[in-house]
């Protein structure tokens, strides 16, 4: 199975832009539809945006639609959330997952899941 690694959280102020990536090894990217989770203290997992194996559909979760954009660079089996206008609510740990079917905004369609990565908006 592929395993992923989140990386690009950190501190940011509000307003501000941070880009995540979620990298791949032991099996191509390509293979897969790819899609952002994130958990905040004391709040259950939430979906934020999904990508389908070419890049050609994406979904996003109302919250930060219009802010966040998902995109893949198959070749370096990498996906990437770009995150701009950013809030204090956003602050979260946030995942990237993959599966072998269609792009999915539930946690349970995917299979395989990264550490995670920090992200913090302080206002």
């Amino acid at each position: 199975q592929v395993q992923l690694v989140e990386s690009g959280g950190g501190l940011v102020q509000a307003g501000g832009s941070l880009r995540l990536s979620c990298a791949a090894s032991g099996g191509s990217l390509s293979n897969y539809a790819v899609g952002w989770f994130r958990r905040a203290p004391g709040k259950e997992r939430e979906f934020v945006a999904a990508i389908n194996w070419s890049g050609g559909i994406t979904y996003y979760a109302d919250s930060v639609k219009g802010r966040f954009t998902i995109s893949r660079d198959n070749a370096k089996n990498t996906v990437y959330v770009q995150m701009n206008s950013l809030k204090p609510e956003d602050t979260a740990a946030y995942y990237c997952a993959a599966t072998g079917g269609s792009p999915a905004v539930v946690a349970v369609a995917y299979r395989s899941w990264g550490q995670g990565t920090q992200v913090t908006v302080s206002s």
